[in-house]
């Protein structure tokens, strides 16, 4: 142990020592020179020996009158007969008999430091820290014993730190805390981190030969292991001359707490080759180790190994488990292992209680709730906070606000969370009335809101849908309410207003919180990012992945799949590549979001490539992955394939094929113009066709020019939208081109004027950091003269470079007096410009018809620019002439 070398780098602190008591003679009297009277006469009643029988008999009373009697008479008593009479005041708990003892120290014929130590004690022990405070700072002098009575005292209040700094004071004054108060100082360091005053510790341990002593090296371990330095844990674990049980449960309790338990393994395993058995505690620890990291069934198998060890497991190895199981939302494991610890005969206590109640939160199991408050009640748990917050919140998410009032106005002490579990449960009910009326109560009880009381109203009128109450409680929250706003409060209007579609005031919160420099964290990132999933929003995206990499974000795996997702969708498929190439970890959703972007942007054979990969990684594909995979192979023509991929999906990986399945399936046959089998597949189908599947079956014979058919699937969209008024324009427009009157048809029962009414264009345009708005039929711009020429040139010239088939049936009038809002913002963007831009971004309102998609197409061609564009149906990416969609959408 002499060759483990500690370097310190801090000296001891002052002590911070109050100056009212530096001087002794305030609360101690002053010490006189000792004097001999041969005139004072002894009675025999009033001896030590009578004090100490009514010591022992409980006549406290009269043992201070004794005392009166002595000091009237000018008699002493002995150091110990006094120091047992404070002694009776620890055991009984009476500080009033131990201030009267005290103002009676006159009476002790020698005060010296034992006695005052005594004095510090009884006031430490009958819970008067400043009392026991003030006599030792006034001791004219502290030895050993007075300085662990007041540490031991501040340890008793839990005052670590003031325990580390009366540590060094004692240091100064030259007193050498010995084998029994090293650990207790030891212990205070380890609760209040402080790993410099634990090296100062050890190097005067082996300075002092005190290295031999095994409850010194095991509490220099254990702080060691608490603080996180696996290293100097380790270091001092493997030169320790002897260990015991305690010795390893500390170095392995260490490795639990920072995750590392494949290492806490190997050391439980050489811990019993060393001849010592693993206790109670030791598998305790690992179970709990392996359940706060999620590994249940691992934790599982250990109780099981523990209990054919012969060793029983008891109220914590349940509660570990069960909470673990709770916790990681297990269904209905945590109830079934419960109800295992009770016929085992171990009785819970009010945390097991608490999580038995989570999981039924979970589960939303009323019944099995009510079993377990049956069990609380009759054990008597009903008074514990934990249950009772518990049972709050059960009742109040399985929409029982009645129960749940009830218990809230059963628990004596409430604390936050109760008065936060019963706003929360309002606020889900959308009574946001009631809960802001039980806000202003807690407002005038004695727990006061805190940060998350306000966030939950917040939340609770954004779900409410009023955005104007939300908004004023968070202005009020730091001016009535002086609570802190946190990220977390940000978060709340930020995902509210994204709620309530109101994407642009969702980013202009998020403006304002970087303004006022408060720091978005994983939360906000996902919350804002959907928000900029468009064309014209690109720079924002970049904005937004600056600020994940200063914040060290990108480690966590939602974000970058967010991030992947949200640049896709903003026309930038270079940049998902790019990050899911350097992900050092990968989860299905990571793969999937790569493999939807390439899908979006046409890049058919990328996406099955990374397909591919995906499966060599041994990842298990989903039903998204297969969504994706099935138009992967509709944009590839590759028919086959996709027919496979879509067997496959229950054949291989037991996955019962959904709407979205048999919408890429018709998208896969329609576009190859397999209309017949398109139409086939529909009716084959196990379960009924919603609106997706017929409007690509009409997307499908729309492009491939089967009125007979597209008019068949307009009826049946009809049936399931009758309300869409885009699908009422579209049949009728179907209904027309092949001849039917509309008098007879399945329009007729929602009347003329619903069938004729037109949706207005919009387009939206991004040019030089500035976003402009076009509404078709608008000239304002432009001069008409110019614009009608410059439009007919382009259309002349994109005609002879592109012909079609497709059914003249779309969402908005056509016409060279009804200029469509693309072209206007596609003019604005040339004609405007001295240069062609190299890339145009826009987003639309609805879908893009068929000349405007030609004219796109050609102005890509002719002016060499990216033309990305995003309609009500699709993506386009237009580049040299060509589209993304592959003239399908």
């Amino acid at each position: 142990m002499e060759n483990f070398t500690i370097p310190c780098k801090s000296s001891p602190p002052i002590p911070i020592v109050p100056s009212k008591f530096s001087n002794p003679s305030e609360f101690l009297p002053r010490q006189t020179k000792p004097t001999i009277s041969f005139s004072r006469k002894t009675l025999p009643k009033f001896t030590d020996s009578h004090l100490n029988y009514l010591r022992k008999n409980g006549e406290f009373t009269e043992a201070v009158t004794v005392l009166d009697s002595i000091a009237k008479n000018g008699s002493k008593v002995t150091s110990t007969t006094y120091m047992n009479l404070l002694q009776s005041c620890i055991d009984t708990n009476s500080i009033q008999l131990g201030r009267k003892i005290h103002e009676r120290i006159d009476v002790v014929e020698e005060l010296n430091p034992f006695v005052e130590t005594k004095l510090v004690s009884m006031y430490a022990k009958c819970g008067f820290l400043d009392d026991a405070r003030k006599v030792f700072y006034a001791m004219r002098e502290r030895n050993l014993y007075s300085w662990s009575a007041m540490i031991g005292a501040c340890l008793r209040d839990q005052r670590w730190k003031e325990v580390v700094e009366l540590f060094y004071s004692m240091m100064r004054d030259g007193v050498l805390p010995d084998y029994f108060l090293f650990p207790k100082i030891l212990q205070a360091c380890g609760n209040c981190s402080n790993f410099e005053a634990t090296k100062l510790i050890h190097s005067i341990v082996v300075r002092y030969n005190l290295a031999g002593c095994i409850h010194v090296n095991n509490s220099i371990l254990a702080v060691y292991a608490k603080c996180g330095k696996l290293k100097w844990a380790r270091m001092f674990f493997d030169q320790m001359d002897e260990k015991d049980g305690v010795s390893w449960n500390a170095v392995i309790s260490g490795y639990c707490h920072k995750g590392e338990t494949e290492e806490a393994r190997r050391l439980f395993d050489a811990m019993s080759k060393e001849g010592i058995e693993p206790g109670l505690v030791t598998w305790n620890t690992l179970i709990a180790s392996h359940n706060q990291l999620g590994h249940c069934d691992l934790a599982m198998e250990l109780m099981r190994r523990m209990e054919s060890c012969g060793i029983t497991p008891d109220v914590y190895t349940w509660t570990s488990l069960i909470s673990g199981f709770a916790q990681n939302d297990r269904k209905n494991q945590p109830l079934d292992l419960f109800k295992k610890m009770l016929l085992s005969g171990v009785q819970p206590n009010g945390i097991t209680i608490t999580s038995a109640i989570s999981a039924c939160t979970s589960l939303k199991s009323l019944n099995k709730g009510l079993e377990i408050y049956s069990i609380a009640i009759k054990m008597g748990f009903i008074d514990d906070v934990l249950v009772g917050n518990a049972l709050v919140d059960m009742f109040s998410k399985c929409g029982e606000l009645e129960a749940a009032q009830k218990v809230f106005v059963m628990i004596p002490e409430k604390d936050v969370y109760t008065w936060n579990s019963m706003i929360g449960g309002y606020c889900q009910a959308r009574y946001c009335g009631k809960a802001y009326e039980l806000l202003m109560k807690m407002q005038e009880s004695d727990v006061h809101p805190n940060a998350v009381t306000w966030n939950v109203m917040i939340t609770g009128y954004m779900q409410n849908g009023d955005a104007d109450q939300a908004m004023d409680l968070f202005q009020r929250m730091e001016k009535d309410g002086k609570v802190k706003r946190n990220t977390a409060s940000w978060n709340s209007l930020i995902s509210g207003y994204l709620q309530l579609g109101e994407k642009n005031k969702a980013l202009g919160v998020f403006r304002q919180m970087q303004a006022y420099c408060v720091n978005p964290n994983s939360v906000t990132i996902l919350s804002v990012l959907p928000a900029c999933a468009n064309l014209v929003a690109t720079k924002k995206v970049r904005e937004i992945h600056a600020g994940v990499l200063r914040r060290n974000l990108e480690s966590e795996v939602p974000v970058v799949n967010s991030l992947i997702d949200t640049y896709a969708k903003s026309g930038n498929i270079a940049y998902p590549r790019i990050i899911f190439a350097r992900m050092p970890s990968k989860d299905i959703i990571t793969w999937n979001s790569v493999i939807s972007g390439c899908v979006l942007h046409g890049l058919s054979d990328i996406a099955l490539d990374l397909f591919d990969q995906l499966k060599k990684s041994g990842f298990k594909p989903n039903r998204g992955t297969f969504t994706s995979i099935i138009y992967a192979y509709s944009l590839a023509g590759m028919i086959d394939e996709g027919r496979q991929a879509f067997y496959s999906i229950s054949e291989n990986y037991q996955i019962i094929p959904g709407l979205e399945h048999y919408s890429a399936m018709v998208d896969l046959f329609g576009r190859s113009g397999r209309l017949q089998e398109a139409m086939q597949f529909i009716e084959d189908m196990p379960i009924e066709p919603d609106s997706s599947i017929w409007a690509a079956l009409f997307t499908a014979c729309r492009i491939h020019g089967n009125l007979a058919l597209a008019v068949r699937a307009g009826e049946h969209l009809i049936d399931l939208e009758p309300g869409n008024i885009l699908v009422q324009q579209l049949l009728l427009q179907s209904y027309s081109l092949c001849g039917k009157s509309e008098d007879t048809s399945k329009l007729k029962k929602f009347g003329r004027d619903a069938a004729i009414k037109k949706f207005i264009g919009q387009c939206w345009i991004e040019v030089k950091n500035s976003v402009h708005t076009y509404v078709a039929g608008d000239r304002s711009e432009l001069c008409s003269n110019f614009l009608n020429s410059w439009l007919q040139n382009i259309e002349e010239k994109a005609k002879r470079h592109d012909f079609g088939n497709e059914l003249c049936v779309e969402e908005e009038e056509g016409g060279i007096s009804w200029v469509h809002s693309e072209k206007l913002a596609l003019a604005f963007a040339l004609i405007g410009s001295p240069s062609a831009p190299k890339s145009i971004r826009m987003v639309k309102n609805l879908r893009m018809c068929g000349d405007c998609h030609r004219m796109a197409k050609y102005i890509s061609m002719a002016f060499g620019c990216e033309i990305y564009l995003s309609d009500s149906k699709s993506f386009h990416h237009f580049s040299n002439g060509r589209c993304s969609c592959g003239d399908y959408w």
